[in-house]
């Protein structure tokens, strides 16, 4: 991602109902560990493409780094560009354009500023507490989709997270969510991954490993 918001991500935070975009990228451990050719990616892009048809969103494999782009002159139609076609990028980025307000789903990148990895402390506490609800969205979007979880805490050259406790702030607020609702986005993506992974596969044990 490369656009910056002259804002800072704490203070877009204050002005928007998206919960800040930190975008994860490929240098989490486990998600390099996922195959890089996963034959469910294209049902994933067909299903999203499908079910939300009347957003003129598109969900699009990438190359690099995962990135949001409104439609403009390219492109009539909005882009959810996830990384590597990794399964689970998919779902983080999807997870994130559930948040995203309106008019942040004009702007490239919904308009964020990036804090890369390498982070200080006080970085990546900033980054864990913006990433608390996509996280716990992408947490349901993998049961649904019949697959195991992780957190992704993405410093690998900083600060050293604390992913246990990251973890559990996440599995809390994937609670609240469960009891007061999903936003209707992610409620919509929720049926339809169950509509189409749920019967062919049983719901895998998710949650974190410690290491």
């Amino acid at each position: 991602m490369n656009t910056q918001s002259s804002q800072t991500p704490l203070e877009s935070i204050a002005k928007d109902d998206m919960a800040g975009h930190y975008e994860v990228s490929l240098n989490d451990t486990e998600t390099n560990k996922e195959a890089q050719k996963d034959p469910e990616v294209t049902t994933l892009i067909t299903l999203f493409n499908s079910t939300f048809e009347n957003f003129n969103t598109r969900l699009v494999l990438g190359d690099d780094e995962p990135i949001y782009l409104p439609a403009g002159a390219d492109k009539s139609y909005h882009q959810i560009v996830f990384a590597h076609g990794f399964f689970s990028s998919a779902l983080h980025e999807i997870a994130h354009w559930c948040i995203a307000g309106e008019k942040r789903r004009l702007l490239e990148d919904y308009g964020y500023w990036y804090c890369p990895d390498g982070r200080d402390e006080l970085q990546q506490a900033d980054f864990e507490k913006v990433e608390i609800k996509p996280q716990a969205i992408e947490w349901a979007f993998t049961e649904a989709a019949g697959r195991k979880f992780q957190v992704s805490t993405d410093n690998l050259n900083g600060a050293e997270p604390d992913r246990e406790g990251f973890t559990r702030n996440v599995a809390a607020q994937l609670e609240r969510f469960r009891e007061h609702g999903f936003p209707p986005r992610a409620e919509r993506f929720i049926t339809a991954l169950l509509s189409t992974f749920g019967e062919e596969k049983a719901p895998q044990e998710t949650g974190v490993d410690a290491a």
